[in-house]
Parts: structure tokens; sequence; C-alpha cells
């Protein structure tokens, strides 16, 4: 008889655990799921991509109703537990819905902070942490012109981008002095900064929000050192915390997070723990290359091999905000025991930081060209002695030559272990194995298998890299101009111009004369 496993939470974290596991131990468990959303698992990171109207909610989906159905997994949707019965090892839901298990993993991610400030209650007052918000951000960017974003991190400057995108006139209000100032310096941030205004985006730094002010409907914002600014919609976008409250109603131990071990257990041995909600060797984590780490690891002791340990993440950050392409990791902030080494090109937009302490990269900050990130980071996680390329190293690792590992491929002397998608948790080793195993050629081939690249896309150059140097003289490299959809082999332009000249007014002439595959055509 299969012994019982619950998950509690489907996000990407709890769910990476059940895609690992069933590699190693498909029929080990009888596996039972239960998510507050009514979905299935969906790739969060590309919410900001929903807003905006890039993608549907099935192109965001990781892993619809069929994956849970194939590999037997009953899957409860829109129920949230309520209760965790230790002592009978069961879970209950909030509507009476009770499973037992013999492990538990506990996926219950993190919660929007909200201010606590008059007003939070108006309608027209979100925050952007799931599907759910998104809808509510498009429906009231529908009714009104006037958006503001409290938050100029990574998140924040998401919204702000998708609520632009959707027609709103958007004002970023910050803290801080410098954008994303957990991922970038000074100097960076305020290219960002500059950037974005340029695109029509407007900042309010170093000042807080003291109120939101309507009667029922939000009509301004306030602020702890300005006038009032006219709003229609306030979205929050001021950090996170993990979610604890379940686990801390069940007395397992909690600090910031869920307290966990080196084998994501807590300190009840048959519940494990994953993702935003832990707290490990006292980190909590929000980026997805650690979360998945986790998830190996757990669901390498589910399996009962018991041979691997989390040990902590260095935490490094790829990230494409509104298509400007960002990496950081470590230390950047510098200090006088480090050197820095940088370079600015404001022409094309480019800024490089790396700093050095004892010939060994300790911080990386990379805006516009972040090609060599990922090796960059290796050697930073490495404590690789840079001392005898450092006069080079500005320069990328395709400007060592013969000495750089490599030649003119940044993707050779990458370790089969480096992340390579952080969006998808994909690593070198797997896209190197799923282009020989399944004798892939092309990027979207890349795509389709391994997801590397099918998210944000500021890995697509590392793909392509890797490509050619798995493949050689075989490699087929993808065309600059891509088709608007797959139905058809036409890009927008071509699609516009044909509209235009072929005085296509219905949508089934112009899926006739532009010879689409799909006789209905699609949502794009």
């Amino acid at each position: 008889m299969k012994s019982k496993l619950v998950l509690v939470g489907n996000g990407m974290a709890g769910v990476r655990v059940l895609e690992e596991l069933l590699k190693i131990a498909p029929d080990m468990y009888e596996i039972t799921v239960f998510g507050s959303e009514p979905h299935g698992n969906y790739n969060r990171i590309l919410l900001s991509s929903l807003l905006a109207g890039e993608k549907t909610v099935d192109d965001i989906m990781l892993n619809g109703d069929r994956w849970y159905a194939e590999n037997g997994i009953r899957l409860h949707k829109g129920k949230e537990i309520a209760e965790i019965d230790r002592r009978n090892r069961r879970v209950v839901a909030t509507d009476g819905t009770a499973t037992e298990y013999d492990r538990l993993i506990l996926a219950t991610g993190s919660v929007p902070i909200v201010l606590s400030v008059p007003g939070k209650e108006l309608k027209g007052v979100v925050t952007f942490r799931d599907i759910r918000d998104v809808n509510a951000m498009r429906e009231y960017a529908g009714k009104g012109k006037r958006g503001v974003v409290i938050g100029g991190g990574l998140l924040g400057l998401e919204a702000a981008h998708g609520l632009m995108q959707l027609g709103m006139h958007v004002t970023v209000i910050h803290l801080m002095n410098t954008l994303m100032e957990r991922q970038l310096d000074p100097v960076a941030g305020g290219m960002l900064k500059e950037s974005l205004e340029k695109r029509g985006m407007k900042f309010l730094m170093a000042t807080a929000t003291e109120a939101f002010v309507g009667e029922d409907q939000l009509q301004g914002v306030c602020l702890k050192d300005g006038p009032e600014i006219l709003a229609d919609l306030a979205v929050m976008a001021v950090g996170i915390r993990p979610n604890i409250d379940l686990a801390r109603k069940a007395h397992i131990h909690c600090e910031r997070g869920v307290v966990v071990n080196d084998t994501l257990q807590t300190y009840d041995g048959r519940v494990y723990a994953v993702g935003e909600c832990v707290q490990h060797r006292g980190q909590v984590y929000g980026l997805v290359a650690p979360l998945f780490a986790q998830a190996k690891v757990c669901a390498n002791h589910l399996a009962e091999l018991g041979y691997a340990r989390y040990e902590g993440s260095v935490v490094s950050a790829k990230l494409k905000v509104t298509g400007i392409e960002l990496f950081s990791a470590g230390d950047f902030s510098g200090g006088k025991a480090a050197e820095e080494i940088t370079m600015m090109d404001r022409t094309r937009g480019v800024y490089k930081k790396i700093v050095l302490k004892d010939n060994q990269i300790r911080g990386i900050v990379l805006y516009g060209d972040t090609v060599d990130g990922s090796w960059y980071y290796q050697m930073l996680r490495d404590g690789t002695d840079v001392g005898n390329i450092r006069g080079r190293l500005m320069f990328g690792q395709s400007h060592l030559g013969d000495s750089g590992h490599g030649g003119k491929n940044a993707a050779a002397a990458m370790s089969d272990g480096a992340e390579v998608c952080g969006c998808n948790g994909v690593c070198k080793g797997d896209i190197v194995k799923a282009i020989v195993s399944k004798g892939l050629f092309t990027l979207d081939d890349v795509r389709a298998h391994t997801k590397a690249s099918a998210s944000c896309g500021s890995c697509t150059g590392l793909v392509e890299q890797i490509l050619a140097f798995t493949l050689g003289g075989e490699y087929s490299e993808t065309s600059k101009a891509k088709p608007l959809c797959k139905c058809i082999d036409h890009t927008h332009a071509e699609v516009r111009e044909a509209v235009k000249k072929r005085r296509l007014t219905s949508i089934r002439s112009a899926l006739d004369y532009l010879e689409s595959r799909s006789p209905d055509g699609c949502h794009v």
C-alpha cells in the first residue's frame, strides 16, 4: 500500500518537489494537493506579462489539470487548508474536506505586505501577488486612467509597466533614493530610472505614503511630505512576508519563516516545508533558484534516498524589467577592503560593476548587457581566483581567448550545474542533455522540451550559445523575425502590411490569406 503524501500549496516550489519526486520514485506515494487558488500550477514570474496583456492565463500555466490526472495526483483547487491535525496526521480544508497523510509538505509561499495606513480598504487599492490581483488591476485600469504604484522594487516596476501597457498614466512612489536597491547600486538604479522616465513612467523618490483618500472608491494618495496625487488605482508592491499562519496554528516551530533543517524537515519529522514560507539557517528566499534547489533536496528525502543536503544559496538575480536586462549577485556594495572595477557606456545603455576582494569576485551588477552574468556568478560561487584575467575581466568571457576556457562561446566554461534559466530552474546540464538525447536543433526546440528561455526571455542569448557550443555546425540559428503566433509563419509587421494592402477586413479573410495552420486561429 502506498504512503500518503499531501502538499499544502499549489505554487511553483511545492509542485517542483512533486516533479522531482516523480522522476526518482514515481510509484512511491498516493499524492494529494490543496491549492487556495482556482487554478493549476502557474508561473508567478509572468504575472506582469499577464497584466500587460502579453500573455493569457493558459500561457503562464506550468501544470494544468491534465498533468495532475496523468500522474495520478488528486488536486483540490480553490480549497485552503484551515487546520493541520498533527496527532492524527490529517489536514482539514475550510470547506471541511479532510485528508490523512504519512508525509506532509508545506509550501504556503508568502503574502504581500499591506501598508497600515488609512484608506487601505478602499476599492481601487490592491496588491500584486496572484491572478486574482491581476484581474482586479485590469478591471480598475479599464475604468480609470491614473495609476499609482507604491514600491520601486522589481514587482512594483513590473506592475507599473503593465498598467502603462493598459493605457494608464503611472506614478511610482518609492521610499528609497534608488530603484531596486536590493539588486542595483545607485548608478544602475539611476540609469534604470532615466530609461523608464523616457517611456513615460513618473517617479516620486525618498517619500512615504501617508493615506489613501476617497469615500468608497479610491480618489487619491497622500504623501508624507508632499501633495495629494489623484489616482483611480493604487497598487501596493512594498514587499512580501512568509505565510506561516497555518504552521504556527499547528505549533510547528517558526521564526521569520517555518524553520527547517538541511533536509527541509521541520521540527516534526513527518512535515517538510519548501519555498518562500521557509527559514533555513536564518535565511528566507524569494527568488526561484533557491526554492527549486530546496525542492530537489526535499524530493530526494521523500524518496528515502537521503544523500542530498540543502546548505543555502548564494542569491543571484537575472531580471528583465520592461525589456531592460539586469543581473546582480553577491555583495555589490563594496566597502573599504574591496576593490571595484566598473565600465559605463551611456550611449549603449550599458553599465558593469565587479566587486573584488583578494582577487575573488564578491559582487556583480550588470545593466543592459547580461550575457556574461552566469559566468561571473559561477566564479563568485566557486571562489575562483581571477588575478590572471582581471585586466580583461570587464570585457566578458568572449574576449579572453584561449585562456578564457572556451574562446568565443561563453557557454563552454559553464559547469553542467550552472543555472541558465532562473524562471524555470533549468541548468546547463539539463539543456545539453535534452539537445543530445532528443535531437534538438533550434531555440524553439529547447524551449519546448526544457522551458529554458520560455518565460521572461532574458537567458535567450545564453541558451543559443549552449546550442551552438553543443551542436557546432549543426546548430540552426533561430530567425530574428519572430512569427506572430504558432498558427502562421508571418511576423507582426507582415500581418499588418497584408491587412492594409489586401484589405483583409475580417478574421476569416486574414486567416485564409495568411494560410493559418489552425482553421479558427488562436487567441493571438
